[in-house]
């Protein structure tokens, strides 16, 4: 099989990417198979009303029939609003955001993460994935891939060759101490290190994101200090006996 130089690849994914935008990337769907896999997301994250933030071309809602506890889903593009400022969405009404690859696109994502929060109910959760620079970008800012990335994230560096770099975990941090990180996950099982340079996402299973999951802490464990067994909530001595195999105290 004849190798194709760098500059060719390089030449064909950029007229691909181009040729794809009327129809969307599918980040979201390449998402399905993994998160079905893991018993949190339809048992958790994906449970009551959500609002799907930037999901038109690939709505959540599509696959619904996997997540079997969520509930209606807002889906909120373009022409709802700037997603960096939510505006007329009340304050705690979702039970969950999710948003795949939407908030590259705001002018300070900061803010835009502050405001998802801020419309979630306590003990609610955000679902966000976004490029993870050195994956996506690859070294190069702004983005050859996509022109119209305002930021570039990374999980933590102390030194990027981006100008835009965000850095995850000061991002969550910057939530304040309302802010229950669930997950901060990697997405490169499917990234292949050894290929030249060029959009993997272009393909049907890489990914080449940063996945994070963060819970809305309720006003009592902020006040407590943790999310700590509940003592209104009692257990039988026989169901205790039945979980553990041990005869309860006292």
């Amino acid at each position: 099989m004849k190798l194709i130089d760098k500059m060719n690849i390089e030449r064909v994914v950029v007229k691909r990417l181009r040729s794809k935008q009327g129809l969307g990337m599918k980040e979201c769907s390449k998402a399905v198979i993994r998160r079905s896999a893991d018993i949190n997301f339809a048992n958790r994250y994906f449970a009551g009303s959500g609002i799907d933030i930037g999901g038109a071309p690939d709505p959540l809602w599509l696959y619904q029939e996997f997540f079997p506890r969520m509930g209606p889903i807002r889906v909120w593009d373009l022409a709802d609003g700037d997603a960096q400022f939510m505006a007329g969405v009340a304050d705690e009404t979702f039970d969950f955001v999710h948003s795949s690859h939407c908030l590259e696109h705001l002018h300070d994502p900061f803010e835009g993460l502050r405001h998802w929060f801020r419309i979630i109910k306590p003990g609610g959760y955000v679902i966000v994935t976004i490029p993870e620079e050195d994956m996506y970008e690859q070294g190069v800012f702004p983005s050859v891939n996509n022109p119209d990335h305002k930021s570039s994230f990374t999980m933590f560096k102390t030194k990027s060759w981006s100008p835009h770099s965000v850095n995850v975990l000061e991002l969550v941090q910057s939530l304040g101490e309302a802010a229950d990180i669930q997950k901060l996950h990697r997405l490169d099982s499917t990234f292949r290190y050894g290929l030249p340079r060029f959009d993997q996402t272009t393909t049907p299973i890489g990914e080449c994101a940063i996945e994070m999951i963060i819970r809305k802490r309720t006003p009592a464990e902020i006040e407590r200090g943790g999310r700590l067994p509940d003592p209104t909530r009692g257990l039988t001595r026989e169901a205790f006996t039945l979980l553990t195999g041990h005869t309860p105290p006292g």
